[in-house]
């Protein structure tokens, strides 16, 4: 049983990463596909696609430039014991400007300058950089 399924779709791309996988596949969900669309948006994921076999899965090309991996760090905020939120006048920087937050809004999922645009707060899902 798993409690927390986007905290396990983080894990495998950062596991997949560490011993250079050229892609990755997990189980299907409109909010893990949606973060991994922003994340491919963003240019940290190469292409994100979708299969439709009798359990649909999704399939992450990792993109690496050279032997460096687009990834360094891939953390997640806001738990399901420990929900995180943020106001739009709270929204910060990751890594100065590098990295990316990933927020839950009710305009659906933003990255940190999105929903500050935007002026709206959410749950901080995951920070990328």
């Amino acid at each position: 049983m798993m409690t927390d399924p986007i905290a396990d779709m983080l894990t495998r791309i950062r596991n997949a990463y560490k011993v250079r996988k050229a892609e990755v596949t997990f189980p299907y969900s409109k909010l893990k596909l949606k973060i991994c669309e922003i994340l491919a948006r963003e240019g940290y994921l190469q292409n994100v696609e979708v299969s439709s076999d009798v359990q649909k899965q999704i399939t992450v090309a990792l993109k690496y430039a050279g032997r460096q991996a687009a990834i360094n760090e891939l953390k997640r905020v806001s738990k399901p014991g420990s929900r995180y939120y943020v106001q739009a006048s709270s929204i910060g920087k990751v890594l100065n400007g590098f990295g990316v937050a990933i927020f839950s809004t009710s305009k659906g999922l933003l990255t940190g300058e999105e929903a500050k645009a935007a002026k709206v707060g959410g749950e901080l899902i995951c920070e990328v950089y």
